[in-house]
């Protein structure tokens, strides 16, 4: 199933990808930091959602008290739980 998310307090406007059950692929950042971004969309493609929650979550950046990162793990754990209750 696809998603298109808007992650709250960073700089990326939107994070989009697919869930098959509980295993992400095919992550797109939209605004952000590119390199850092592409190299994460690489790194947790074919991960779990609690992977990736494990992983990322609680990640601060320049004391926002939230990155990119832990608004994935955030918008995946949302994502997972929506499909789950179709």
């Amino acid at each position: 199933m696809h998603f298109q998310l808007t992650p709250k307090g960073v700089c990326s406007r939107r994070i989009s990808f697919d869930l098959d059950g509980n295993v992400l692929h095919n992550v797109e950042f939209q605004g952000g930091c590119p390199g850092n971004l592409q190299a994460l969309s690489r790194v947790v493609d074919g991960m779990t959602v609690e992977q990736i929650e494990g992983l990322f979550k609680g990640i601060d950046c320049g004391g926002r008290g939230t990155s990119c990162s832990d608004q994935l793990a955030t918008l995946v754990r949302r994502a997972y739980e929506e499909q789950a209750g179709q």
